[in-house]
């Protein structure tokens, strides 16, 4: 039975898309609109969850809601060892940093209206961790660049980025598994709200 995504549109939920995309496994998409007068998910989402959210994600008739917890389930079930580093690693310990850093701290501070001095200094941060290495958690494209991009790309819609973000949202959305996951999710464009 394939995974079934139920992604909203400008939305969180398309790094779910892209990760399964990376991993190379098979999914159904269940596209959601926003609401273009309010932005809001429309009303079918919370017939799918009683929160109303996306991603949503059904596998074996089973749901899971949420991109951390979904992330770690394809992590764990579908991985094989790919887009995580090696247990003990330096590498392993930036990883668990920023696949809890992206929704924990970096998204809540984006959505703050007073929030103009944290998102610099956020930037500042990731431009630092940046110039270490060409991804957050070392050489090598991990799940926590999956959920570090969407932040970035809400920054994008508030700042001008320095050149090094910059370069590493290039050098994602040039991923044949980034543009394929566009295709099957749809447009994919952040305003700022």
């Amino acid at each position: 039975m394939p995974v079934v995504v139920h992604h909203l549109s400008n939305s969180r939920s398309q790094r779910v898309l892209w990760l399964l995309e990376e991993l190379g496994v098979d999914y159904e998409v269940k596209r959601y609109e926003r609401d273009p007068e309010t932005m809001l998910a429309p009303p079918a989402l919370g017939a799918v969850h009683p929160l109303g959210l996306s991603p949503v994600m059904v596998i074996d008739g089973q749901m899971l809601a949420e991109t951390g917890p979904i992330v770690s389930y394809l992590i764990a079930n579908y991985g094989q060892g790919r887009l995580i580093p090696p247990v003990g690693s330096p590498q392993r310990l930036r990883y668990i940093f920023y696949r809890h850093h992206a929704d924990g701290t970096a998204l809540p501070l984006l959505e703050r209206d007073d929030g103009d001095a944290q998102i610099a200094k956020l930037i500042a941060f990731w431009t630092s961790e940046l110039e270490k290495s060409r991804y957050f958690a070392g050489e090598e494209l991990t799940a926590a660049d999956v959920v570090m991009s969407f932040p970035l790309e809400v920054a994008a819609t508030w700042v001008q980025l320095p050149p090094r973000i910059t370069e590493y949202l290039e050098d994602i959305h040039g991923r044949p598994a980034y543009r394929r996951a566009l295709q099957r999710g749809g447009p994919y464009a952040l305003v700022r709200g």
